[in-house]
């Protein structure tokens, strides 16, 4: 199995979304941009968000049996994915790569 990892590369923070329509959240999130992660048999990594963690896991999938190559050459590296959570009001930037 290959070896994944996933950094945090971009937080962006929606406030005007927030405001009209999110009910008030003391805290949402512990990522900051820099964040590494390495992932070993698929098991989410500790201090991954569970929303994040299954946005990724399908990639992660992949990746770790040695695919890749998605949308037909979405990426130049073809082992690897850019992909956000789902939090519509601050969406956390991933990039997921097979390291060696």
């Amino acid at each position: 199995m290959k070896k994944i990892k996933i950094t945090v590369m971009r937080i962006a923070h929606y406030a005007d979304l927030m405001e009209l329509y999110e009910n008030p959240i003391e805290h949402a999130c512990d990522m900051h941009v820099g964040d590494t992660f390495m992932v070993e048999d698929c098991v989410k990594p500790a201090g991954m968000c569970d929303s994040a963690w299954e946005t990724l896991l399908p990639f992660v999938r992949e990746l770790v049996q040695g695919g890749g190559n998605f949308f037909d050459g979405w990426m130049k590296n073809p082992h690897s994915a850019m992909l956000s959570c789902n939090d519509g009001f601050r969406p956390v930037s991933f990039y997921v790569e097979v390291v060696e």
